[in-house]
C-alpha cells in the first residue's frame, strides 16, 4: 500500500527541509477548478476539504453527502483532466459540532454516522475535533474527555475506510470557523506545554482503543500560532512569538501543525508559516472573498462593455437575497447605518459564500457569465474593475482572482 502523500509533510520538517500544502476549503465549483488546475500545471497534489456544516451525511448546508461531494469533485477533476491520484479529500472539524444542541451521545452517535460516510467515500485526511460542548456538559469540556472522543471518532473511521490509510488530524485550540466576529487585536499562540499535553492525551485515548496503529497516523496538531481575521483586518503572523512553540516538534519528527484562519496573510507570513512547522495552511474565505470581488467586476464590466456606467445589479440582488434569509449572517454582522450593509458584502469573513449556491444567486450569477461569453474584454476595461491580469474573458476572470490567492499559498509552501 503506498504511503499517503501528507506524510512527506512531517518527514520533509523532520530533516530540515521546507515544505507545506495548502488546503482548500470550499464547495464552490469555480474554485475547485481553479485549485485543481493550478495543481494540474504544477503537477502537484491538491488538497479539498468539505466541514462538518457543509458536507454530512444529513447534506449540510451544501446539500451533499461525503459521496457527493467527492463526486462532485471528480467531476470537476475529469473535465480539468487532472487525475484522481493527485487528490486528497479531507474533513474538517468533524465532530458533533452540527449536531451540539443534543445531549453529548446522541451528537456524537451522529458524529460518529459523519465520519463512517467520510471513510467510505475515500476522505484521507480527517480533522477529529470534538472540542465543543454538547447540551448538559459543563460549560468547558475536559481535555480528556476531548481526547476521548475523538477516539471514539477514530475507531469509527478505521473501521469503514477499506482499503484507504487516513491520515489524522488532532487539537482543541481550534479557531472561530470563517473568522472573528468582532474586532481582534491580539492572540494568546498556543503554549508548548499545552500542545505537548494535547497531544499525549490523543495518544493515550488512542491506545486505549487498541488504535496505536492509527495514532502512528496522527500527522498534524491545530494549534494557534496568532494569526486570525476579523471583518476588515487581519492579525499577521509574527515568528517570533511562536518561536517556542514551534520548537516543541523537535520531540515529535512525525508531526506538524495545522493552521486555521490564515486567510489574508501576506505572502511573507504565509511562508514564515510554513518555516516554522505550520506546514499545512488552511484556507477558505479569502478564495470566496477574491471570487467575490470578481463577480462584480464582471457585472461591471459587462455594464461598460454594453455602452453604460455600471449599475450593480449583482451586488443588488445578492443583498435582496441575503436580507431575506439572513440565517448564515445575522448572528455575525452588526453595527450602525451602513455596517451592516459592507458587512454583507466587503467583510473579511465572507459570510456571503453561504448564498452564491441559492438557485436566485446562481441565477444571477449565470447571467453576469452569460453576458460577458465569448467577448473579449479590453485590458484597459479589465484594468479598471479588476486591476491587471492576463485575464481576457469573463470566466477566465474569475479563475484568475482565485488563483491568484492560491498562488501565494504555493510559493509560501516551496523552498
Amino acid at each position: 500500500m503506498t504511503q499517503h502523500p501528507l506524510i512527506a509533510l512531517p518527514d520533509a520538517r523532520a530533516r530540515g527541509e521546507h515544505l507545506g500544502i495548502a488546503s482548500v476549503c470550499s464547495a464552490h465549483p469555480i474554485v475547485i477548478e481553479a485549485a485543481l488546475d493550478l495543481a494540474k500545471g504544477h503537477d502537484r497534489p491538491v488538497l479539498i476539504e468539505a466541514t462538518c456544516n457543509q458536507v454530512n451525511q444529513d447534506g449540510g448546508y451544501s446539500g451533499m453527502t461525503p459521496a457527493q461531494f467527492r463526486a462532485f469533485v471528480m467531476a470537476i477533476a475529469n473535465r480539468i483532466g487532472i487525475a484522481a491520484d493527485r487528490i486528497i479529500l479531507g474533513g474538517d472539524h468533524l465532530g458533533p459540532n452540527p449536531w451540539t444542541h443534543l445531549p453529548a451521545d446522541a451528537a456524537m452517535g451522529k458524529a460518529e454516522a459523519m465520519i463512517a460516510a467520510y471513510a467510505e467515500a475515500g476522505f484521507t485526511k480527517l480533522h477529529l475535533d470534538t472540542s465543543m460542548g454538547c447540551a448538559g456538559d459543563p460549560a468547558v469540556l475536559p481535555e480528556g474527555e476531548i481526547a476521548a472522543r475523538a477516539a471514539r471518532l477514530a475507531l469509527v473511521a478505521e473501521r469503514h475506510r477499506g482499503d484507504h490509510m487516513p491520515v489524522y488530524i488532532v487539537g482543541t485550540e481550534v479557531p472561530v470557523p470563517g473568522g472573528a466576529t468582532h474586532r481582534i487585536e491580539r492572540l494568546d499562540v498556543t503554549a508548548p506545554e499545552d500542545a505537548a499535553r494535547t497531544y499525549a492525551l490523543h495518544r493515550d485515548a488512542f491506545v486505549a482503543r487498541g488504535l496505536s496503529d492509527a495514532f502512528s497516523r496522527v500527522i498534524g496538531l491545530v494549534v494557534q500560532p496568532g494569526v486570525e481575521f476579523d471583518h476588515a483586518s487581519v492579525l499577521p503572523f509574527e515568528a517570533d512569538r511562536a518561536r517556542a512553540l514551534s520548537g516543541m516538534l523537535r520531540a515529535h519528527p512525525g508531526l506538524v501543525f495545522e493552521a486555521h484562519s490564515t486567510d489574508y496573510q501576506s505572502p511573507e507570513g504565509l511562508k514564515a508559516l510554513v518555516a516554522n512547522g505550520f506546514s499545512i495552511l488552511k484556507v477558505g474565505p479569502w478564495l470566496t472573498f477574491a471570487l467575490r470581488e470578481a463577480l462584480y467586476a464582471a457585472d461591471a464590466i459587462a455594464d461598460v462593455l454594453d455602452g453604460h456606467a455600471p449599475q450593480g445589479r449583482l451586488m443588488t440582488e445578492m443583498d435582496e437575497i441575503m436580507r431575506a434569509d439572513p440565517v448564515h449572517w445575522a448572528g455575525y454582522y452588526g453595527g450602525d447605518g451602513a455596517d451592516p450593509w459592507l458587512q454583507r458584502h466587503f467583510s473579511y469573513s465572507d459570510r456571503i459564500r453561504y448564498y452564491w449556491p441559492a438557485p436566485r444567486a446562481h441565477a444571477a450569477v449565470a447571467r453576469v457569465r452569460q453576458r460577458l461569453a465569448g467577448r473579449e474584454i479590453p485590458a484597459p476595461v479589465m484594468a479598471q474593475f479588476a486591476g491587471v491580469t492576463a485575464a481576457r474573458t469573463g470566466d477566465g476572470l474569475l479563475i484568475d482572482a482565485v488563483k491568484a490567492v492560491l498562488r501565494h499559498y504555493e510559493d509560501a509552501c516551496r523552498p
